[in-house]
């Protein structure tokens, strides 16, 4: 099995870009004074829910698309009660936690191999930085030789 920050940092730098841009734009849409107030909601800084992602309504009234939104796409949760509301939100944040120390234990074992038992032997070693973006094939991008040169 090939380790997949090695296989991150052979993508692209073009695939890089885009995925950085479509996150940037899901994050600008988020914050968007905009989307918050075609939604009905309050931006989480001025007493809103943090973590509620704004429905693609008003882009869809304009131009279509995009046609499902992020969360509930499909409305199966519109009319649930409170109760069941708080119990999913509760099971997303801890399975969310968990992915993230699976995923961590994965990325410790392939830069410390032997520092997750359980893992030993089956993640590969990694020998760049799996905490930086963008890696030395993208040296052609401004600041990025720098970064890479940066140590601590």
């Amino acid at each position: 099995m090939p380790n997949p920050c090695a296989e991150f940092d052979a993508l692209p730098t073009s695939a890089k870009l885009q995925i950085l841009a479509f996150v940037g734009l899901l994050e600008i849409w988020s914050e968007s004074n905009y989307a918050q107030n075609a939604a009905g909601n309050k931006h989480y800084m001025s007493g809103g829910k943090p973590g509620v992602m704004p429905s693609f309504a008003p882009l869809r009234a304009t131009i279509g698309h995009p046609v499902l939104d992020l969360f509930d796409p499909f409305g199966f949760s519109k009319n649930a009660p409170a109760e069941k509301k708080e119990k999913g939100l509760l099971m997303e944040i801890n399975n969310g936690r968990l992915a993230q120390i699976g995923i961590m234990a994965f990325v410790a074992e392939s830069k410390v191999p032997g520092s997750v038992p359980l893992l030993t032997g089956i993640v590969k070693p990694y020998a760049g930085e799996p905490m930086a973006f963008f890696s030395a094939s993208d040296k052609a991008l401004p600041y990025v030789e720098p970064m890479l040169n940066f140590h601590f």
